[in-house]
């Protein structure tokens, strides 16, 4: 069983659909005790960084998260759900995240493209990913693939050896990374199509 944290935030049907669309067993929860029970977890998230540790911490959430990923189940966390992993953001002031992976979350500036033309923020649309590190969740996924994205924020990983691909939009940025078991993605599978999916049945693979 797949656990996807109910936390009030983010798109948790259309991930449980894409989930289910590969053939995984899905719970949708809120439940400290069906977390810690599940075999796998997926975390995502549409927001803000602060109300997203507020929700999950007057949920009494953080908790069997943390003891779960200490206990080496797979963890998937998606846009929000990525973020949150990091030390701190600067997102309306500084907030602290679960400081599971050191590192900040920073504002694109804007700017401009290769192009010239200027970049909007929030990112968003299709965009490619470039694919430093080969891992199961990317097999059958070609470097150079596009995901779909939706963000003002990004990651910034102080051990670059976490980052898995990088993206481009004025800066190149990580677009996913990994750390032991855990795994998380700025775009969102569950709206990128095949690709997406392909990643989503490979992280219900993983043990």
């Amino acid at each position: 069983m797949i656990a996807v944290v109910d936390y009030g935030m983010g798109n948790l049907r259309s991930v449980q659909k894409a989930l289910e669309n590969v053939g995984c067993k899905v719970l949708v929860t809120s439940s400290p005790q069906q977390i810690l029970d599940a075999r796998s977890l997926v975390l995502p998230g549409v927001g803000a960084f602060k109300d997203c540790i507020h929700n999950l911490r007057e949920l009494n959430l953080i908790e069997p998260i943390l003891k779960s990923i200490k206990n080496g189940k797979p963890f998937l966390g998606i846009c929000l759900g990525l973020q949150i992993l990091f030390t701190e953001s600067e997102e309306f002031g500084k907030s602290l995240g679960l400081n599971l992976v050191k590192g900040t979350v920073v504002r694109f500036s804007g700017g401009r493209n290769d192009d010239r033309t200027r970049l909007k923020v929030p990112h968003m649309g299709w965009n490619a990913i470039s694919i430093k590190r080969n891992l199961p969740l990317f097999n059958g996924i070609e470097d150079g693939s596009f995901f779909y994205f939706v963000h003002s924020y990004y990651v910034v990983p102080d051990d670059k050896g976490t980052v898995v691909t990088t993206t481009s939009y004025g800066i190149e940025f990580a677009s996913c990374i990994q750390k032991e078991n855990i795994f998380a993605c700025q775009f969102h599978p569950e709206k990128s199509q095949q690709v997406g999916l392909q990643l989503l049945k490979n992280f219900g693979k993983l043990k």
